[in-house]
């Protein structure tokens, strides 16, 4: 009779690893030297057990999770554009983000010889315009169109509506009432201000929330749009998430997944599809002009959260993109990182790899139950647009973006090349095409804007005056 290949080791219970890692620990305190503390007010054990869990979660899926290379392009020329975007899916882009500024765009000409049976189009819009976004819905494509209308995300970002809060709710709903085509998608939700601005994985997730249930019950008020966005049963037409995803790695997997469980339970308060669509891009906040080359181990380390994390649509960053100019060389690099992961580390292949493992299950469930209590807290004291109108939810990013700023003061938090083993001889004063920095512009607002801010720009700040000296 053959043994099984586990037969000669028996299993250790969690108890007995702690009882043996303390006495390795020779007196020393077991949660002072092993244990620490996230942002997140998370505790993060050395090890996890399947003791941990009274049930272990289902598979998610039983095919390999897809995912799409995106490249972003801002649209300032239109001929200039297309051509841009051909020649990206020529050198291996899956799908376009074109980024309009204005409504005078020729959508034909955009999108000419583009084949849209294969290659889905998102459309982030700066302004906002039903005829423009019905035009935009009228594109016949089986490979999805996704029109990216977000008021509240602009209201947050720019401190101000489009127009005012009943005009802009009235084109959404108008907008959602009239897409009836299933393979188009009408809503999203700009999660990445909050994560680019200092919020916590835990508000992220809890202001996503709040952000779309405040859609949900905008919608769900008038039957009209509410039918049609009920009646849209496919994953392309669902709401489509923007999330920013930082260096924390595993956190950072939890987070996406933390955040699909969360809209599944805000869908089946509505009783609506269950699916969202993810598409994430790289943290702004950890990025450095000094040492920019680091960017791109950053972005990598990124992507691969987003991927392992689930997401639909990964767009990546160029490692330059804060100081330089668009230019094919970095954009080119972004792009083949994703085709490398891709391709080469057959990131497409495994189905959901996270699934089953003890530490990042124990996070995401973390994580989602605090932004859930978060949520509650948020819809107790009025929902998300009366607090954002106090300046609450400006108030509570701004002191977790204090923490974490603290943090790269002092050294706790490390950025190679800036805070950690800097190179002193490095000039970057002539190379900077864009500023880098926060702009403030004096101007009449509704609320206080909520600011995307880098950790390393007062440091780098000192750096570029002292080149001058």
């Amino acid at each position: 009779m053959s043994s099984g290949l586990f037969d000669g080791f028996y299993s250790v219970s969690a108890k007995q690893w702690k009882q043996q890692i303390q006495f390795d620990l020779k007196g020393a305190d077991f949660n002072d030297r092993l244990i620490w503390k996230s942002n997140e007010d998370i505790s993060v054990k050395p090890f996890y057990h399947s003791d941990d869990f009274k049930e272990f979660p289902e598979p998610s899926n039983t095919q390999a999770t897809p995912w799409s290379i995106c490249q972003a392009i801002f649209v300032a020329d239109v001929k200039k554009s297309n051509k841009k975007a051909i020649e990206a899916i020529g050198k291996g882009a899956e799908s376009i983000k074109f980024i309009l500024p204005s409504e005078t765009v020729s959508i034909d000409e955009l999108i000419k010889h583009i084949d849209l049976e294969i290659t889905p189009l998102y459309f982030e819009l700066q302004f906002l315009s039903e005829s423009f976004i019905k035009q935009l819905s009228g594109i016949s494509s089986k490979a999805g169109i996704h029109i990216q209308t977000d008021i509240i995300g602009n209201l947050a970002r720019h401190g101000n509506w489009f127009q005012n809060l009943n005009s802009d709710f009235k084109i959404l709903r108008h907008v959602i009432a009239n897409s009836t085509n299933q393979l188009v998608s009408t809503l999203s939700v700009d999660v990445s201000l909050y994560q680019n601005a200092g919020a916590n994985m835990v508000q992220q997730l809890a202001y996503a929330l709040a952000h779309a249930n405040e859609y949900m019950d905008a919608i769900s008020d008038d039957p009209v749009p509410f039918a049609t966005f009920k009646e849209n049963t496919t994953a392309k037409s669902c709401i489509v998430f923007n999330v920013s995803v930082g260096s924390n790695y595993f956190f950072e997997i939890a987070k996406l997944r933390a955040l699909r469980l969360l809209w599944n339970v805000l869908a089946d308060t509505y009783g609506i599809h269950p699916e969202c669509h993810i598409m994430a891009t790289p943290s702004k906040r950890n990025k450095t002009i000094y040492d920019y080359n680091i960017n791109l181990l950053r972005t990598t380390t990124e992507c691969m959260s987003a991927i392992l994390g689930g997401a639909n649509t990964v767009c990546n960053s160029p490692y330059d993109a804060i100081y330089h100019k668009t230019n094919a060389f970095s954009t080119r690099m972004s792009r083949n990182q994703l085709l490398i992961l891709k391709h080469e580390s057959y990131f497409n292949k495994v189905n959901n790899p996270a699934d089953g493992t003890y530490y990042i299950e124990s996070l995401t469930n973390q994580l989602a139950e605090k932004a859930l209590i978060l949520f509650k807290d948020i819809e107790a004291n009025g929902g998300f647009l009366n607090q954002l109108k106090a300046g609450t939810i400006q108030r509570k990013i701004k002191e977790s973006a204090a923490k974490e700023q603290q943090q790269f003061d002092s050294g706790e938090a490390i950025l190679l090349g800036s805070n950690k083993h800097p190179n002193p001889h490095e000039k970057m004063n002539d190379a900077l095409e864009l500023y880098p920095f926060v702009k403030t512009n004096q101007r009449k607002t509704l609320l206080e804007p909520i600011l995307e801010k880098r950790l390393a720009e007062k440091l780098e700040q000192n750096r570029l005056k002292n080149e001058n000296q």
